[in-house]
């Protein structure tokens, strides 16, 4: 099975949260509402300063995502 690098994500006991989960390392789950960020992996292989370059640019991605999908659905 070929997962995608990003999904989206809710719960009805959280009706305002928006949820993007990355399923690549490191996996995380960001939330929009507040950009509150949970790892899911033990990151130790990567420096501070690694994890942080790298995850800026996958918080970056995720926004970039979330966009690309809205505009999607509001096309149909």
């Amino acid at each position: 099975m070929h997962l995608p690098k990003f999904l989206l994500g809710d719960n009805t006991d959280c009706p305002d949260d928006i949820f993007i989960i990355h399923l690549d390392f490191p996996r995380f789950i960001i939330n929009l509402k507040d950009d509150e960020v949970e790892l899911l992996d033990e990151t130790d292989e990567l420096s501070d300063a690694e994890l942080e370059t790298e995850m800026t640019s996958l918080i970056e991605e995720a926004s970039m995502f979330y966009d690309r999908e809205v505009k999607r659905y509001d096309e149909e």
